[in-house]
């Protein structure tokens, strides 16, 4: 009787290691799945928590060459409901126990804004705004610089650089770019056109943040200048208020070629006699007059009660970064402290300028950016006070200026220290209302100024 042959099934050896590969391929396939789900979750929720994610075409790596990049913003819904979620668990102080404002922003004044920022307030309309505007981003000096470009359709417009200050923004000049753009609708002639070109200071807004020391005025304003050169612009003349009015004077000082002249409404104008006496908190000195008196009252309530947030800015950003960039309230109440919203209230008023939702869509940008630490070292970065003549080298500038005092500035500028700090002061006007913010809350009026002061330029 015949044995039967042992039959060796290599292809059951062979199916059996190609399911035990696909069965290890699975498991390394379900364990990658699981491991980059953290990092993308992550990835949302850092960019809800410390900044809005932008587009520029597509593109948001910063670049090293001349390119000038369309740019759109847009900024995730997570970050949105984010910040509507902090507003809501925002831990209260106790109320102030005083009747006025002179321990800061009041608690009711900020519960009202929080209500309303938190669960009506609308940022999707202000991005709608900004990219109805034409924006670009060209990177300078090794950092993004954000700007809005808005060319008039009249002939031989002039073109105009303008700058923002702290807690400003491009958002304070939205107004403006109707009248100066297009003037024959607003109550101006064809020959009042300008072009205009607004920048977002370096650390604000969708600017870059410098990671190195070293942005201060005077170099801002060189950046300004190689941006108006690389818009193709050989004649051009430059605004500025708050921060805008030593960037716009450093500019001046530069006296780069194509620079015509400038118009500041925030003048360094404190003379050299009366400078040592407001820094030491003395009394005025003797022989001002009525006018100069004035200023100079202004001035020592400002250094003695008003300018705390400057100091604190000026020596440790940082410090106060914690927690403004971590509280939105505390973002808005800081912000808000600022003297130049004194008078301001939370008015839906439409009539009103600024309305609450245009400072909203401010303090939302400064959230949304996460900018409240890099806007503020621009403090810390300036060594020299912004209001001293001598601090801020006016005697040096050669090119014509125009200044325009609005009544709510934080101090009336004189005349006769205008004309003592601007060898070739062209143009002084003291307007009959604005404030710190006039570009923001007299957007015409504050137009109409610019005409006036750059018509003998044209």
């Amino acid at each position: 009787m015949t044995k039967p042959k042992k039959v060796h099934y290599k292809n059951k050896t062979r199916t059996t290691g190609t399911f035990v590969m696909l069965l290890r391929l699975l498991v390394v396939l379900f364990a990658a799945t699981v491991l980059l789900a953290l990092p993308i979750h992550m990835l949302a929720q850092q960019s809800a928590q410390t900044g809005a994610q932008i587009q520029v075409e597509g593109e948001a790596i910063a670049t090293q060459d001349n390119a000038i990049r369309p740019f759109r913003v847009h900024v995730p819904q997570e970050a949105i409901e984010d910040l509507r979620r902090r507003i809501a668990a925002t831990r209260w102080p106790d109320k102030e126990t005083v009747a006025d404002q002179s321990q800061g922003v009041q608690l009711a004044t900020m519960k009202e804004l929080g209500r309303y920022w938190g669960t009506k307030y609308d940022w999707r309309k202000a991005e709608a705004k900004l990219n109805a505007l034409p924006q670009f981003v060209t990177n300078i000096d090794g950092l993004d610089i954000h700007f809005i470009h808005v060319r008039s359709k009249h002939p031989n417009a002039l073109p105009l650089l303008i700058t923002h200050g702290w807690p400003g923004s491009v958002i304070e000049q939205l107004k403006l770019i109707g009248p100066l753009t297009d003037p024959t609708a607003y109550r101006g002639r064809v020959e009042d056109a300008f072009d205009l070109v607004i920048p977002s200071i370096p650390g604000y807004g969708f600017s870059g943040k410098p990671t190195g020391t070293g942005w201060d005025p005077d170099r801002i304003a060189r950046a300004w200048v190689e941006l108006m050169r690389r818009l193709g612009y050989t004649r051009y003349v430059a605004q500025g208020g708050d921060w805008g009015s030593p960037i716009t004077s450093a500019m001046a000082r530069q006296g780069p070629a194509g620079l015509l002249g400038i118009h500041i409404n925030l003048p360094a104008t404190i003379p050299p006699d009366v400078a040592p006496v407001l820094a030491s908190g003395g009394p005025a000195p003797a022989g001002l007059s009525e006018k100069e008196r004035a200023a100079f009252d202004s001035l020592d309530t400002f250094n003695k009660k008003e300018r705390a947030y400057a100091v604190i800015m000026g020596t440790r950003p940082q410090t106060i970064g914690y927690g403004i960039t971590d509280s939105p309230i505390g973002l808005a109440a800081w912000l808000l402290g600022h003297p130049g919203f004194t008078q301001w209230t939370s008015s839906s008023d439409s009539a009103k300028s600024p309305t609450k939702d245009e400072v909203l869509d401010d303090i939302t940008l400064y959230w949304l950016t996460n900018s409240a630490v890099s806007s503020a070292r621009l403090y810390w970065e300036n060594k020299t006070s912004l209001l001293n003549a001598i601090a801020q080298k006016t005697a040096e500038i050669w090119l014509p200026v125009a200044i325009t005092v609005f009544p709510g500035e934080i101090y009336r500028a004189p005349e006769t220290w205008s004309r003592r700090a601007y060898r070739n002061l062209i143009y002084f006007h003291e307007a009959d209302r604005g404030g710190h913010f006039a570009a923001w809350e007299e957007p015409q009026l504050f137009s109409e100024e610019i005409r006036a002061a750059f018509k003998s330029l044209r």
